[in-house]
């Protein structure tokens, strides 16, 4: 996740409150950072929060050192937030499409959704748009990405899902820094995803935790099950507003029966997978669907096989990965789209 608090040079016509929000945002998550080192040296600090920090420590080093990640100071420092975010994203759609609304800005280009350092104010703006006609989901994300601007710290937010979580976290918010094309969220939502996935299975190797990596490869097999309930839902939902000679209560009611359709897919598969496993798919359960959840998966899930297949033709090569990932990007939109998002060998 990227932040237009790297436009605060260009202000004028770009939404500035939202910039100078963000700006806030950015120099207190700045001034709450302290080296890691004195952390851990801190005889007050709690142990759990030592042995975590420790351990990201070590896959700090690892990330550089094995994963051709930049090697910089980002994440040798530690922020304490005070609350379970450092943002909150605001995706939104039309009524009747699965394509998400774009905000563009300098630098960063065009992203697929507005991010808020405070979660009442990404309310205020999703009930906005809500107001306005659209679907729309906020949700909460532990950490982002400033592409190297600044030396991102870990923040207290990235260990509240467990060690895994929190190191897979680091690995994609550098692989961010590693490589980022300006306008094209799924791209680098799903390069970076690639980058998460491949770095967490080489770092459990590297510790002699094979039987985690087992697990971890079940865990993301049920994970791209629940991807491909919503990827089927999204592509139905897609040919019915595509079809002609539809008027608006029409449209509403084929979307409601896609919708429907995909929550008894979605408790099926929660059953299956039992209360442990099912967790994440009860928490979609409880939401009222609507396009924009849809659409906060696809930039993210979409062109990851796509980004694997060219990991595999690499011979699991990490920096040919890099060089190909960056020649690829100088194809055209639809070019690198249908070699990267497209479903299947």
């Amino acid at each position: 996740m990227l932040l237009c608090v790297l436009v605060l040079s260009s202000l004028t016509g770009c939404g500035t409150t939202y910039l100078l929000q963000a700006a806030r945002g950015q120099w207190q998550v700045l001034a709450e950072r302290r080296p890691i080192e004195r952390v851990l040296a801190d005889p007050s600090t709690p142990p759990m929060l030592r042995r975590q920090l420790g351990e990201i420590q070590q896959a700090r080093q690892f990330a550089s050192r094995e994963l051709g990640l930049p090697d910089n100071r980002s994440y040798t420092t530690y922020a304490d937030l005070g609350r379970p975010f450092v943002v909150w994203n605001v995706v939104a759609t039309p009524e009747f499409s699965v394509a998400p609304l774009q905000w563009c800005f300098p630098v960063v280009g065009c992203v697929a959704y507005r991010g808020y350092f405070r979660e009442a104010a990404a309310r205020r703006y999703a009930e906005r748009l809500q107001a306005a006609g659209r679907d729309v989901a906020l949700g909460g994300v532990p950490a982002y990405s400033t592409l190297g601007r600044f030396a991102d710290p870990v923040l207290s937010s990235m260990l509240r899902y467990g060690d895994l979580e929190t190191i897979g976290t680091l690995f994609h918010e550098l692989a961010h820094q590693q490589f980022y094309l300006p306008g094209d969220s799924a791209f680098n939502e799903a390069f970076a995803v690639t980058v998460e996935q491949e770095g967490l299975v080489r770092w459990l190797r590297s510790r002699g935790r094979e039987a985690e990596i087992e697990e971890y490869r079940r865990r993301r097999a049920n994970q791209l099950e629940f991807v491909g309930l919503l990827r089927g839902a999204r592509e139905r939902l897609a040919t019915a507003y595509a079809r002609t000679g539809l008027d608006d209560a029409a449209r509403r009611a084929a979307k409601q029966r896609v919708l429907d359709d995909l929550v008894a897919q979605l408790r099926t598969l929660q059953q299956r997978l039992g209360p442990e496993r099912g967790a994440g798919v009860a928490a979609w359960l409880a939401r009222d669907l609507n396009n924009a959840h849809l659409a906060s998966v696809a930039t993210y899930w979409d062109c990851v096989g796509g980004f694997e297949r060219v990991l595999a033709g690499q011979g699991g090569n990490l920096p040919a990965f890099y060089a190909e990932v960056a020649r690829l990007a100088k194809l055209p939109a639809t070019a690198r789209r249908a070699r990267l998002c497209r479903v299947g060998p």
